[in-house]
Protein backbone atom coordinates (compact mmCIF):
# COMPACT_ATOMS: atom_id res chain seq x y z
CA UNK A 1 0.00 0.00 0.00
CA UNK A 2 2.83 2.36 0.75
CA UNK A 3 4.27 1.75 -2.73
CA UNK A 4 0.92 2.55 -4.33
CA UNK A 5 0.65 5.71 -2.27
CA UNK A 6 4.09 6.90 -3.36
CA UNK A 7 3.34 6.15 -7.03
CA UNK A 8 0.07 8.07 -6.72
CA UNK A 9 1.98 10.98 -5.19
CA UNK A 10 4.44 10.97 -8.11
CA UNK A 11 1.62 10.90 -10.69
CA UNK A 12 -0.34 13.64 -8.94
CA UNK A 13 2.66 15.93 -8.72
CA UNK A 14 3.55 15.20 -12.36
CA UNK A 15 0.03 16.22 -13.45
CA UNK A 16 0.39 19.41 -11.42
CA UNK A 17 3.74 20.15 -13.04
CA UNK A 18 2.33 19.35 -16.49
CA UNK A 19 -0.56 21.78 -16.07
CA UNK A 20 1.80 24.58 -15.08
CA UNK A 21 4.14 23.72 -17.96
CA UNK A 22 1.36 23.84 -20.55
CA UNK A 23 0.04 27.10 -19.16
CA UNK A 24 3.43 28.74 -19.74
CA UNK A 25 4.81 27.04 -22.87
CA UNK A 26 1.76 25.96 -24.87
CA UNK A 27 -0.36 29.08 -24.88
CA UNK A 28 0.35 29.53 -28.59
CA UNK A 29 -0.06 25.83 -29.45
CA UNK A 30 3.66 25.39 -29.96
CA UNK A 31 4.96 21.85 -30.46
CA UNK A 32 7.03 21.67 -27.29
CA UNK A 33 7.56 18.25 -25.65
CA UNK A 34 6.06 17.90 -22.22
CA UNK A 35 2.73 18.57 -20.63
CA UNK A 36 -0.17 17.21 -18.63
CA UNK A 37 0.10 13.77 -20.30
CA UNK A 38 3.84 13.56 -20.87
CA UNK A 39 5.01 14.36 -17.34
CA UNK A 40 2.92 11.66 -15.61
CA UNK A 41 4.25 9.14 -18.16
CA UNK A 42 7.79 10.29 -17.48
CA UNK A 43 7.28 10.05 -13.71
CA UNK A 44 5.77 6.57 -14.00
CA UNK A 45 8.56 5.42 -16.32
CA UNK A 46 11.21 6.77 -13.96
CA UNK A 47 9.62 5.02 -10.97
CA UNK A 48 9.23 1.66 -12.71
CA UNK A 49 12.72 1.70 -14.21
CA UNK A 50 14.11 2.46 -10.77
CA UNK A 51 12.15 -0.43 -9.23
CA UNK A 52 13.50 -2.89 -11.81
CA UNK A 53 17.03 -2.61 -10.42
CA UNK A 54 17.27 -0.16 -7.47
CA UNK A 55 20.74 -1.20 -6.25
CA UNK A 56 22.70 0.32 -9.14
CA UNK A 57 19.76 1.98 -10.96
CA UNK A 58 21.09 0.73 -14.30
CA UNK A 59 17.65 0.66 -15.94
CA UNK A 60 16.87 4.12 -14.62
CA UNK A 61 20.17 5.47 -15.99
CA UNK A 62 19.41 3.91 -19.37
CA UNK A 63 16.07 5.71 -19.38
CA UNK A 64 17.80 8.92 -18.44
CA UNK A 65 20.14 8.58 -21.43
CA UNK A 66 17.11 7.96 -23.68
CA UNK A 67 15.48 11.18 -22.34
CA UNK A 68 18.71 13.09 -23.02
CA UNK A 69 18.82 11.83 -26.63
CA UNK A 70 15.18 12.76 -27.09
CA UNK A 71 15.69 16.27 -25.76
CA UNK A 72 18.82 16.72 -27.86
CA UNK A 73 16.85 15.78 -30.97
CA UNK A 74 14.11 18.28 -30.05
CA UNK A 75 16.53 21.14 -29.51
CA UNK A 76 18.22 20.56 -32.89
CA UNK A 77 15.08 19.82 -34.90
CA UNK A 78 13.14 22.96 -33.98
CA UNK A 79 15.27 25.89 -35.18
CA UNK A 80 12.24 28.16 -35.24
CA UNK A 81 11.38 27.70 -31.56
CA UNK A 82 12.90 29.91 -28.90
CA UNK A 83 15.92 28.26 -27.28
CA UNK A 84 15.37 27.63 -23.58
CA UNK A 85 16.75 25.08 -21.15
CA UNK A 86 13.56 25.22 -19.10
CA UNK A 87 11.89 22.69 -21.45
CA UNK A 88 14.47 19.88 -21.05
CA UNK A 89 14.90 20.77 -17.36
CA UNK A 90 11.14 20.40 -16.77
CA UNK A 91 11.07 17.05 -18.58
CA UNK A 92 14.06 15.88 -16.56
CA UNK A 93 12.30 16.83 -13.32
CA UNK A 94 9.19 14.96 -14.46
CA UNK A 95 11.30 11.84 -15.00
CA UNK A 96 12.98 12.24 -11.60
CA UNK A 97 9.72 12.67 -9.70
CA UNK A 98 9.15 8.90 -9.78
CA UNK A 99 12.29 7.76 -7.92
CA UNK A 100 12.19 10.84 -5.68
CA UNK A 101 8.68 9.96 -4.52
CA UNK A 102 9.76 6.33 -3.98
CA UNK A 103 12.94 6.98 -2.01
CA UNK A 104 12.57 10.34 -0.25
CA UNK A 105 10.19 11.85 2.26
CA UNK A 106 6.99 13.15 0.63
CA UNK A 107 7.85 16.77 1.40
CA UNK A 108 10.96 16.51 -0.82
CA UNK A 109 8.89 15.62 -3.91
CA UNK A 110 6.19 18.15 -3.05
CA UNK A 111 8.74 20.90 -2.37
CA UNK A 112 10.63 20.23 -5.62
CA UNK A 113 7.43 20.28 -7.67
CA UNK A 114 6.02 23.42 -6.07
CA UNK A 115 9.36 25.21 -6.52
CA UNK A 116 9.43 24.21 -10.20
CA UNK A 117 5.86 25.44 -10.72
CA UNK A 118 6.65 28.77 -9.06
CA UNK A 119 9.73 29.18 -11.23
CA UNK A 120 7.70 28.37 -14.35
CA UNK A 121 4.83 30.70 -13.51
CA UNK A 122 6.98 33.66 -12.48
CA UNK A 123 9.13 33.80 -15.59
CA UNK A 124 8.48 37.47 -16.40
CA UNK A 125 8.81 38.60 -12.79
CA UNK A 126 12.11 36.74 -12.36
CA UNK A 127 13.52 38.19 -15.58
CA UNK A 128 12.42 41.61 -14.38
CA UNK A 129 14.17 40.99 -11.05
CA UNK A 130 17.37 40.06 -12.88
CA UNK A 131 17.22 43.38 -14.71
CA UNK A 132 16.38 45.28 -11.54
CA UNK A 133 19.07 43.96 -9.17
CA UNK A 134 22.40 45.72 -9.84
CA UNK A 135 25.67 43.85 -9.95
CA UNK A 136 26.83 45.49 -6.72
CA UNK A 137 23.97 43.84 -4.84
CA UNK A 138 24.92 40.43 -6.17
CA UNK A 139 28.48 41.02 -4.99
CA UNK A 140 27.15 42.02 -1.57
CA UNK A 141 25.06 38.84 -1.41
CA UNK A 142 28.13 36.84 -2.42
CA UNK A 143 30.11 38.39 0.45
CA UNK A 144 27.33 37.48 2.88
CA UNK A 145 27.28 33.88 1.65
CA UNK A 146 31.08 33.70 2.01
CA UNK A 147 30.85 34.91 5.62
CA UNK A 148 28.08 32.46 6.52
CA UNK A 149 28.48 29.44 4.25
CA UNK A 150 32.24 29.13 3.69
CA UNK A 151 34.25 30.80 6.44
CA UNK A 152 32.05 29.92 9.44
CA UNK A 153 31.97 26.09 8.92
CA UNK A 154 35.75 25.99 8.39
CA UNK A 155 36.74 27.83 11.56
CA UNK A 156 37.83 25.62 14.50
CA UNK A 157 35.71 25.55 17.64
CA UNK A 158 38.56 24.99 20.11
CA UNK A 159 40.06 27.65 22.40
CA UNK A 160 43.45 28.91 21.22
CA UNK A 161 44.42 30.58 24.50
CA UNK A 162 43.63 30.27 28.18
CA UNK A 163 43.20 34.05 28.39
CA UNK A 164 39.59 33.74 27.18
CA UNK A 165 37.12 30.85 26.94
CA UNK A 166 35.97 31.99 23.49
CA UNK A 167 36.98 30.08 20.38
CA UNK A 168 37.64 31.31 16.81
CA UNK A 169 34.23 29.89 15.90
CA UNK A 170 32.61 32.07 18.58
CA UNK A 171 34.39 35.13 17.20
CA UNK A 172 33.23 34.58 13.65
CA UNK A 173 29.74 33.60 14.80
CA UNK A 174 29.51 37.05 16.37
CA UNK A 175 30.54 38.59 13.04
CA UNK A 176 27.87 36.53 11.26
CA UNK A 177 25.17 37.56 13.75
CA UNK A 178 25.94 41.27 13.37
CA UNK A 179 26.28 40.97 9.59
CA UNK A 180 22.94 39.17 9.27
CA UNK A 181 20.99 41.80 11.19
CA UNK A 182 22.80 44.60 9.38
CA UNK A 183 22.29 43.03 5.96
CA UNK A 184 18.55 42.50 6.49
CA UNK A 185 18.22 46.09 7.67
CA UNK A 186 20.19 47.28 4.64
CA UNK A 187 17.97 45.38 2.18
CA UNK A 188 14.75 46.65 3.76
CA UNK A 189 16.05 50.20 3.96
CA UNK A 190 17.13 50.22 0.33
CA UNK A 191 14.30 48.36 -1.40
CA UNK A 192 11.20 48.93 0.73
CA UNK A 193 9.42 52.10 -0.27
CA UNK A 194 8.47 54.07 2.82
CA UNK A 195 5.86 56.77 3.07
CA UNK A 196 7.87 58.35 5.84
CA UNK A 197 11.33 58.93 4.39
CA UNK A 198 12.99 59.55 7.77
CA UNK A 199 11.36 57.45 10.47
CA UNK A 200 11.43 54.00 8.82
CA UNK A 201 15.07 54.31 7.66
CA UNK A 202 15.94 55.42 11.20
CA UNK A 203 14.22 52.34 12.64
CA UNK A 204 16.07 50.10 10.20
CA UNK A 205 19.30 51.97 10.88
CA UNK A 206 18.87 51.13 14.55
CA UNK A 207 19.21 47.44 13.66
CA UNK A 208 22.55 48.26 12.02
CA UNK A 209 23.98 50.87 14.39
CA UNK A 210 21.97 53.33 16.45
CA UNK A 211 25.15 55.34 17.04
CA UNK A 212 25.88 55.79 13.33
CA UNK A 213 22.20 56.59 12.70
CA UNK A 214 22.26 59.22 15.45
CA UNK A 215 25.33 60.89 13.94
CA UNK A 216 23.78 61.01 10.44
CA UNK A 217 20.47 62.35 11.73
CA UNK A 218 22.17 64.89 13.99
CA UNK A 219 24.12 66.29 11.04
CA UNK A 220 20.88 66.59 9.10
CA UNK A 221 19.23 68.09 12.17
CA UNK A 222 21.71 70.98 12.06
CA UNK A 223 20.84 71.63 8.42
CA UNK A 224 17.03 71.46 8.84
CA UNK A 225 15.82 71.31 12.46
CA UNK A 226 12.70 69.17 12.73
CA UNK A 227 10.92 67.04 15.30
CA UNK A 228 10.82 64.42 12.54
CA UNK A 229 14.57 63.94 12.76
CA UNK A 230 14.52 64.01 16.56
CA UNK A 231 11.90 61.25 16.39
CA UNK A 232 14.26 59.31 14.12
CA UNK A 233 17.03 59.46 16.72
CA UNK A 234 14.70 58.17 19.41
CA UNK A 235 13.30 55.46 17.13
CA UNK A 236 16.81 54.21 16.34
CA UNK A 237 17.57 54.11 20.08
CA UNK A 238 14.36 52.21 20.80
CA UNK A 239 15.32 49.59 18.22
CA UNK A 240 18.77 49.34 19.84
CA UNK A 241 17.21 47.78 22.95
CA UNK A 242 15.27 45.27 20.85
CA UNK A 243 18.35 44.48 18.79
CA UNK A 244 20.56 43.91 21.83
CA UNK A 245 18.11 41.47 23.38
CA UNK A 246 17.86 39.60 20.05
CA UNK A 247 21.66 39.35 19.86
CA UNK A 248 21.86 38.07 23.43
CA UNK A 249 19.07 35.54 22.75
CA UNK A 250 21.03 34.11 19.81
CA UNK A 251 23.80 33.05 22.18
CA UNK A 252 22.26 32.80 25.67
CA UNK A 253 18.43 32.60 25.85
CA UNK A 254 18.51 32.54 29.67
CA UNK A 255 20.36 35.85 29.82
CA UNK A 256 17.99 37.32 27.23
CA UNK A 257 15.00 36.37 29.39
CA UNK A 258 16.59 38.01 32.43
CA UNK A 259 17.24 41.15 30.37
CA UNK A 260 13.81 41.22 28.75
CA UNK A 261 11.85 43.19 31.40
CA UNK A 262 14.34 46.07 31.45
CA UNK A 263 14.91 46.05 27.69
CA UNK A 264 11.17 45.94 26.99
CA UNK A 265 10.51 48.85 29.36
CA UNK A 266 13.29 50.98 27.87
CA UNK A 267 12.12 50.10 24.37
CA UNK A 268 8.57 51.20 25.17
CA UNK A 269 9.74 54.46 26.74
CA UNK A 270 11.96 55.29 23.76
CA UNK A 271 9.20 54.33 21.32
CA UNK A 272 6.69 56.58 23.13
CA UNK A 273 9.16 59.47 23.02
CA UNK A 274 9.71 58.86 19.30
CA UNK A 275 5.95 58.80 18.71
CA UNK A 276 5.52 62.01 20.70
CA UNK A 277 8.23 63.76 18.70
CA UNK A 278 6.74 62.46 15.48
CA UNK A 279 3.37 64.00 16.37
CA UNK A 280 5.06 67.38 16.70
CA UNK A 281 6.05 67.39 13.02
CA UNK A 282 4.52 70.31 11.13
CA UNK A 283 2.95 69.72 7.70
CA UNK A 284 5.64 71.81 6.07
CA UNK A 285 8.46 69.69 7.43
CA UNK A 286 10.72 68.16 4.83
CA UNK A 287 10.27 64.40 4.37
CA UNK A 288 11.98 63.89 1.06
CA UNK A 289 15.52 63.22 2.26
CA UNK A 290 15.78 59.55 3.25
CA UNK A 291 18.55 58.32 5.46
CA UNK A 292 21.11 56.73 3.12
CA UNK A 293 21.52 52.98 3.47
CA UNK A 294 25.15 52.02 3.91
CA UNK A 295 26.38 48.67 2.68
CA UNK A 296 27.21 46.78 5.91
CA UNK A 297 29.05 43.84 4.33
CA UNK A 298 32.51 45.23 3.80
CA UNK A 299 35.02 42.46 4.45
CA UNK A 300 37.54 44.85 6.09
CA UNK A 301 34.76 46.03 8.43
CA UNK A 302 33.97 42.40 9.33
CA UNK A 303 37.64 41.73 10.06
CA UNK A 304 37.86 44.91 12.13
CA UNK A 305 34.83 43.80 14.15
CA UNK A 306 36.44 40.40 14.73
CA UNK A 307 39.65 42.05 15.97
CA UNK A 308 37.74 44.39 18.28
CA UNK A 309 35.72 41.44 19.56
CA UNK A 310 38.89 39.51 20.44
CA UNK A 311 40.47 42.55 22.12
CA UNK A 312 37.31 43.19 24.18
CA UNK A 313 37.14 39.51 25.14
CA UNK A 314 40.75 39.43 26.32
CA UNK A 315 40.39 42.75 28.14
CA UNK A 316 37.18 41.69 29.85
CA UNK A 317 38.65 38.44 31.11
CA UNK A 318 41.81 40.20 32.35
CA UNK A 319 39.80 42.87 34.17
CA UNK A 320 37.55 40.22 35.72
CA UNK A 321 40.57 38.36 37.06
CA UNK A 322 42.30 41.54 38.26
CA UNK A 323 39.40 43.62 39.61
CA UNK A 324 36.43 41.26 39.78
CA UNK A 325 32.81 42.23 39.22
CA UNK A 326 33.43 45.97 39.73
CA UNK A 327 36.05 46.03 37.00
CA UNK A 328 33.70 44.40 34.49
CA UNK A 329 30.96 46.94 35.28
CA UNK A 330 33.39 49.83 34.86
CA UNK A 331 34.52 48.39 31.55
CA UNK A 332 30.88 48.14 30.46
CA UNK A 333 30.55 51.88 31.02
CA UNK A 334 33.73 52.62 29.09
CA UNK A 335 32.87 50.56 26.02
CA UNK A 336 29.63 52.50 25.68
CA UNK A 337 31.62 55.35 24.14
CA UNK A 338 32.22 53.19 21.05
CA UNK A 339 30.53 50.14 19.57
CA UNK A 340 28.98 48.06 22.37
CA UNK A 341 28.21 45.01 20.20
CA UNK A 342 31.57 43.25 20.79
CA UNK A 343 31.16 43.59 24.56
CA UNK A 344 27.50 42.49 24.59
CA UNK A 345 28.11 39.44 22.41
CA UNK A 346 31.22 38.54 24.41
CA UNK A 347 29.11 38.54 27.57
CA UNK A 348 26.33 36.54 25.89
CA UNK A 349 28.75 33.92 24.58
CA UNK A 350 30.16 33.21 28.02
CA UNK A 351 33.25 35.38 27.74
CA UNK A 352 32.84 36.55 31.35
CA UNK A 353 33.05 33.60 33.73
CA UNK A 354 32.08 33.56 37.37
CA UNK A 355 29.35 36.23 37.28
CA UNK A 356 25.64 35.64 37.75
CA UNK A 357 23.05 36.32 35.07
CA UNK A 358 21.82 39.34 37.04
CA UNK A 359 25.29 40.89 37.06
CA UNK A 360 25.79 40.16 33.35
CA UNK A 361 22.44 41.78 32.59
CA UNK A 362 23.45 44.83 34.62
CA UNK A 363 26.71 45.07 32.67
CA UNK A 364 24.82 45.08 29.35
CA UNK A 365 22.41 47.75 30.63
CA UNK A 366 25.35 49.87 31.78
CA UNK A 367 26.98 49.56 28.34
CA UNK A 368 23.74 50.52 26.57
CA UNK A 369 23.19 53.48 28.91
CA UNK A 370 26.74 54.71 28.48
CA UNK A 371 26.21 54.44 24.73
CA UNK A 372 23.15 56.69 25.07
CA UNK A 373 25.31 59.29 26.82
CA UNK A 374 27.79 59.08 23.96
CA UNK A 375 24.96 59.46 21.43
CA UNK A 376 23.70 62.52 23.30
CA UNK A 377 27.17 64.03 22.99
CA UNK A 378 27.29 63.16 19.28
CA UNK A 379 23.84 64.71 18.78
CA UNK A 380 24.94 67.96 20.41
CA UNK A 381 28.29 67.98 18.65
CA UNK A 382 27.02 67.25 15.15
CA UNK A 383 23.53 68.72 15.43
CA UNK A 384 24.24 71.88 17.42
CA UNK A 385 23.62 72.66 21.08
CA UNK A 386 20.33 74.41 20.35
CA UNK A 387 18.75 72.34 17.58
CA UNK A 388 19.71 68.94 19.06
CA UNK A 389 18.90 69.79 22.67
CA UNK A 390 15.63 67.83 22.73
CA UNK A 391 16.92 64.48 21.42
CA UNK A 392 20.07 64.81 23.57
CA UNK A 393 17.97 65.39 26.68
CA UNK A 394 15.81 62.36 25.95
CA UNK A 395 18.89 60.20 25.40
CA UNK A 396 20.24 61.29 28.78
CA UNK A 397 16.89 60.45 30.42
CA UNK A 398 17.01 56.97 28.86
CA UNK A 399 20.60 56.57 30.07
CA UNK A 400 19.58 57.41 33.66
CA UNK A 401 16.71 54.92 33.47
CA UNK A 402 19.09 52.27 32.15
CA UNK A 403 21.54 52.89 35.00
CA UNK A 404 18.66 52.65 37.46
CA UNK A 405 17.60 49.31 35.95
CA UNK A 406 21.20 48.09 36.18
CA UNK A 407 21.33 49.09 39.87
CA UNK A 408 18.11 47.15 40.47
CA UNK A 409 19.62 44.04 38.86
CA UNK A 410 22.72 44.37 41.04
CA UNK A 411 20.58 44.66 44.16
CA UNK A 412 18.61 41.57 43.18
CA UNK A 413 21.88 39.67 42.58
CA UNK A 414 22.73 40.16 46.25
Amino acid sequence: MELLGRLALALGLAVFLGLAFEEVYKREERSIPGGVRTFPMLALAGALLYLIEPQHAAAFIAGLIAIAVWQHAYLHSSPGEPSTLMVPASNLLGYLLGPIALTQAPWVAVGATVTAVLLLGRREELHGLARLVPQEELITLGKFLILVGIILPLIPNEPVTKATPLTPFHVWLAVVAISTLSYLSYLLQKYVRARDAVLLPAVLGGFYSSTATTVVLAKRHREMPSADLAAGIMAATAVMYLRLDILVALFDPRLAIVLLPAMAALFMIAAVLAFYERRRVEPSSDREAPLPAANPLQIPAALAFAIIFVVVSLLTEWIRNAFGQTGVLVLAGLVGVTDIDPFVINVAQGGVLGLSLMVLAAAILIAASANNIAKAAYALGFGGAVSARRPATMLLVLALMGFAAAAAYLLLSG
